[in-house]
């Protein structure tokens, strides 16, 4: 992973077996038809991957989810490591944005506000993200080891400094910056990962606008109130 000296942005590498300038087979052309090809592989490869987990999937059932043939798979990806990778890479790049911009001179209301809003949003919109994630992590992460202990390990630490400036500031009281860190991401991330549970119990088919505005509105506020910060539903 690389990470940038500016605004820390995490920004993972592609795998090792992929040049996004050429194929197994050779150079191919950039354009739109590449593009959408590569897109249907990895949200196919993404679905697949969650119901059937990494050994369970194929390239041949991914080639049909994706509606391409094998040999298309194939065209732009070695193996299935090399696509699992890439799928990986993916879910990252989507996670922990909103986050990497914080500075020493926000106000932390609004900050963790954003933060916790934007996490819910992709639980609710990518719930397949979380899934694979908290699938790779549970298997013990063989291939994201480096990444946790790298970068992710610095993007944690970083915004915990920042977090701490807060608290040296008096803009909220003292608390343990890591661990809210880990809160944000486990309270948001249960309604991707037990997505069904959350459904059964609530008695609904699937997720809609109303019910991840509800969702982020009580952990924004609870989390905003239970940090000594005065929610920002409060102030208007």
């Amino acid at each position: 992973m690389k990470s940038s000296p500016n605004n820390h942005i995490l920004i993972p590498p592609e795998p090792v077996d992929f040049d996004p300038t050429t194929t197994p087979t050779g150079t191919y052309k950039a354009g739109k038809k590449r593009d959408d090809n590569l897109a249907r592989i990895l949200d196919a490869a993404e679905e697949i991957f969650v119901a059937r987990g990494f050994k369970g999937a194929s390239i041949q059932s991914i080639a049909d989810a994706a509606g391409l043939p094998k040999a298309n798979i194939h065209y732009y990806y070695k193996n299935k490591t090399t696509l699992y990778q890439s799928v990986l890479s993916k879910l990252i790049n989507l996670w922990n944005t909103q986050f990497n911009e914080i500075k020493a001179e926000d106000d932390p209301a609004t900050a963790l506000d954003g933060f916790i809003r934007e996490k819910v949003r992709i639980s609710f919109t990518h719930p397949n993200t979380s899934k694979l994630f908290a699938m790779e992590v549970i298997s013990g992460a063989p291939n994201l080891q480096v990444y946790m202990r790298t970068d992710l390990r610095r993007w944690v630490k970083d915004r915990a400094h920042v977090i701490q400036s807060w608290i040296e500031q008096d803009k909220m009281p003292a608390t343990d910056p890591v661990q809210l860190i880990f809160l944000i991401w486990s309270s948001t991330q249960h309604y991707a990962d037990f997505e069904t549970q959350v459904l059964s119990i609530m008695n609904k088919s699937r997720y809609d606008a109303r019910t991840q505005k509800k969702a982020a509105d009580f952990l924004s506020d609870t989390i905003l109130r239970g940090c000594g910060l005065r929610p920002l539903s409060a102030k208007t």
